[in-house]
């Protein structure tokens, strides 16, 4: 089975898990770092593997006009539902069907993990930004706790985690370098596991308060990088 045929099986119950309190948690901690990278405030900007929406959402509350793309048809389904009259696009990343210089800003969240060439994907956004455009891409960390469990799961049941390929900050860093993008920064939150007890929370965000911009960022679960195209 392929990443995108797993997401079209899981789709109707892929949002529930940020119904839970682990998952609000992951959620909230994640889009407040992501939003406190991400600059662009105006302008078209593409939300690449935008799944069921959940950013696509968030950009539009904060008045962005946005592009939202994804392999599975089944995923844009549910996004349609939660955006009546967005602009959603049923598309492979590796051939972007946008003009040269398009958009203000890429944002693609946990979409690199699943591609078999993010070399050639970053090419292609590349080309779809406009100068001085913005990208951030937000991905699983092989350094993790929670993605060291996560991995053993997967010995026992078949689980996302089965077809994703995990990144360091420094293979990030790499990429985005050979891609041609400059003034890159990196930051990283959610350094415990995924089995911890909603009591244990408050002290998660503690740590995400603490380290998201330090050396610990290596080991954070989720890590972020942001690049601009010259």
């Amino acid at each position: 089975m392929k990443a995108k045929d797993y997401f079209d099986k899981i789709a109707s119950y892929y949002d529930k898990w940020y119904l839970t309190p682990i998952g609000r948690y992951v959620d909230e901690t994640e889009k407040d770092q992501v939003f406190s990278l991400w600059q662009t405030k105006k302008g078209l900007v593409l939300d690449l593997g935008c799944g069921t929406g959940n950013y696509t959402v968030e950009l539009i509350k904060r008045q962005i006009k946005v592009v939202g793309l994804d392999a599975s048809f089944s995923m844009l389904l549910l996004a349609r539902k939660k955006l009546s009259s967005a602009c959603l696009v049923q598309a492979d990343a590796l051939v972007l069907p946008f003009k040269d210089n398009i958009f203000e800003g890429v944002l693609s969240i946990t979409l690199f993990e699943f591609l078999s060439s993010p070399e050639e994907v970053l090419k292609e956004v590349y080309r779809v930004l406009k100068p001085r455009g913005e990208v951030v891409i937000g991905t699983m960390n092989t350094f993790s706790l929670w993605f060291f469990f996560k991995r053993l799961k997967t010995l026992f049941t078949e689980t996302a985690y089965r077809y994703a390929r995990f990144y360091t900050i420094n293979q990030l860093k790499k990429l985005l370098k050979q891609a041609g993008f400059k003034n890159i920064k990196t930051s990283g939150v959610i350094y415990l596991p995924a089995f911890i007890p909603p009591i244990l929370i408050p002290l998660a965000q503690r740590l995400d308060r603490k380290w998201a911009n330090t050396g610990f960022k290596h080991f954070a679960a989720f890590v972020l990088i942001r690049g601009e195209r010259p």
